[in-house]
């Protein structure tokens, strides 16, 4: 049965508020701090004497300083005080900020403008706790993928209808600034508006005490993330993101003027094609996910961050006009449409990259320290901003050009990428095992709700193929411990993905009697921890397509731990190049694939005093059915 789309939750009330009230407060912030940048950028004599470029990197690094400040504060404040009255003080404060930002407009006085940028700042850094913390406790877990992926749209789309509008607005005369006023003051009410339907979310913590002290609080919120690996190196990824977006957005105003040779329309499509790249990224994720948290698109979006950013580099140097352009007359010039490409595809694999490290960092958190988790991502995420505007200035400083600053961006993600993907290969696992059942076979799951969600479980599956375990793996929301023969466990190269995979190494008690005795211990070690735990209890690869007997160590292991056992069939990938199928190579490649069916079935779940190798035997038997 088709599940339901993502779009379904905007017309239910837990959702559609709370989507409105962070939609108009992406709106109103960019359509505020992008007028201010574009009347600094194209009239900025008239203001101050600052040279643009430099206004282009310190206003944005005002507006997040208050996330390096506040956000350990926010995330106390956001897991002590129910959600929906929290969400309601934010527009309130908003709207005052706006009024505030008004005067400025109307008396020319850039310091109350500035000022007003840092409040924004402010408003926002309260907000973004409650913003990532409201998602996993409205939502199930299946939808928290997709309801990310609407927020994430909505928020980019709110981002780009903001700066389109602060662009024209201001830039229309004679009446922009006073149609900028009106404008942010309009749109901060129906914030409010919005606000004021959104449900009740009970505190998770409503005795915490808040600490006096925000930058103690903030290193111990950091020191807490700390404690989980995966989260905190996925924080870390995060991050990486708002440095590779805040140093390539801060520079395309001034791309656009001297690159492009463009008006400030130039500009507004520039920030167009980036943000409905974002959008669309992020709503793919849910498609290309399959309704869970698929990590393995983080890798696969990083790579696309990079090559595009490598291209829109050379991209650039190609790019020959001189004259002064509109975007009519942009779009006939020689070169644009790859830069235009470039620019959606980075934001398109932005999305990919960053709406499934949010899911995972929301599902893998303490419960209860969810708000104070997104805190501590905001303090990464404002020091890595602050630092994207240290770069800037200094390459700047030292005589990079835009494009050359483009290019380091990209060659810096790939260092990351590829640092990060080492500490935690799980990304690089899935994503191989993610690439596998999307290239080469369409895999259907049967039965995936039948894996539990948490708490330990035995898996067992008939062994058909060398990439059982990547399809199994690919099928699961969570991790598998996988038990492997010791030789191919030593195998030069994949051994270090299987090590890193914590998969357990066992042979036979011919071969090696303390290595399968400490197989077993390694298996209860992993069962007592709560993970979940896969065995092919065949033994080997079949060699003909039916089933081998089952061996007796499923039930040894079962005997010792006392924990429910799911079995699974693999139907579909027998005759396919990763089996024993002795048949023509030729044959093999060109009837099973590309992008041949194979299907893998999950049972219900077998009781402990059940499990015999005989009994889990025809049962992976009847969910294997008439496929080989």
């Amino acid at each position: 049965m088709n599940k339901p789309s993502q779009f379904t939750l905007l017309a239910q009330r837990r959702f559609a508020p709370f989507f409105w009230t962070q939609f108009f407060g992406a709106f109103n912030d960019n359509l505020f701090k992008t007028a201010l940048l574009v009347m600094l950028t194209f009239d900025a004599l008239a203001w101050t004497s600052i040279s643009a470029a430099t206004l282009n990197i310190v206003i944005p690094a005002l507006f997040i300083l208050p996330y390096v400040v506040f956000s350990a504060t926010a995330g106390q404040i956001a897991d002590k005080v129910e959600k929906s009255r929290l969400a309601r003080f934010v527009k309130w404060l908003e709207l005052a900020i706006m009024l505030v930002a008004g005067i400025g407009w109307m008396t020319h006085t850039l310091w109350v403008l500035v000022a007003a940028v840092v409040g924004m700042g402010v408003h926002s850094t309260l907000f973004g706790p409650v913003k990532y913390a409201y998602l996993p406790q409205n939502l199930k877990a299946e939808e928290l993928v997709g309801g990310n992926g609407v927020i994430e749209m909505g928020t980019f789309v709110g981002i780009l209808l903001g700066e389109i509008f602060g662009a024209l607005l201001v830039s229309h005369k004679p009446f922009g600034i006073e149609m900028v006023a009106a404008g942010t003051l309009f749109f901060a009410v129906l914030g409010l508006i919005a606000s004021y339907r959104i449900p009740l979310s009970p505190a998770p913590e409503p005795n915490l005490i808040i600490s006096a002290n925000p930058l103690a609080e903030s290193m111990r919120n950091l020191a807490f993330s700390r404690q989980n690996r995966t989260v905190f190196l996925s924080m870390l990824g995060n991050s990486w993101f708002w440095f590779y977006g805040a140093l390539m957005l801060s520079q395309f105003p001034v791309y656009a003027k001297d690159y492009l040779h463009g008006d400030h329309g130039v500009f507004v499509l520039l920030l167009t094609v980036f943000s409905l790249g974002i959008g669309t990224g992020s709503l793919l994720c849910e498609r290309l996910s399959g309704h869970k948290v698929e990590i393995g698109l983080v890798p696969f979006g990083s790579i696309g961050l990079s090559v595009f950013g490598i291209d829109l580099y050379f991209a650039s140097l190609h790019y020959a006009n001189t004259a002064a352009v509109d975007v009519a007359g942009l779009l006939h010039q020689a070169g644009v449409m790859r830069i235009l490409a470039d620019v959606v595809l980075i934001g398109v694999f932005g999305g990919l990259f960053i709406v499934p490290l949010f899911a995972l960092i929301q599902t893998r958190c303490d419960p209860r320290h969810v708000s104070r988790t997104i805190a501590g991502m905001n303090i990464m995420n404002a020091l890595f901003m602050v630092a994207s505007a240290l770069v800037a200035m200094a390459l700047l400083h030292f005589g990079a050009t835009i494009p050359e600053m483009f290019l380091a961006t990209a060659v810096l993600n790939a260092l990351v990428a590829v640092y990060i993907f080492s500490l935690v290969p799980e990304f690089l696992i899935r994503f191989l095992a993610w690439m596998l059942i999307h290239t080469i076979h369409r895999v259907k799951v049967e039965g995936a709700d039948r894996i539990p969600d948490s708490g330990p479980a035995v898996l067992v599956c008939n062994h058909v193929s060398y990439v059982d375990a990547l399809v199994i793996g690919a099928a699961s929301p969570r991790p598998i411990r996988f038990v492997m023969d010791h030789r191919i466990f030593a195998t030069p190269v994949l051994g270090w993905i299987f090590r890193s995979a914590k998969a357990i190494p066992i042979a036979s008690a011919k071969e090696d009697p303390w290595l399968m005795e400490k197989a077993y211990v390694d298996i209860a070690k992993a069962l007592h921890e709560g993970d979940l735990v896969c065995i092919f209890p065949e033994g080997k690869l079949t060699g003909t397509g039916e089933m081998n007997e089952f061996r007796g160590g499923v039930a040894k292991i079962v005997g010792r731990s006392e924990v429910p056992v799911i079995p699974m069939a693999l139907r579909g990938l027998w005759g396919s190049v990763f089996t024993r199928d002795r048949n023509n190579v030729f044959e093999r490649v060109f009837t099973r694939g590309p992008r041949s069916r194979l299907a893998l079935a999950v049972g219900a779940p077998v009781a402990p005093q059940e499990v015999t190798p005989e009994y889990l035997h025809q049962q992976v038997k009847e969910l294997r059915g008439e496929w080989k």
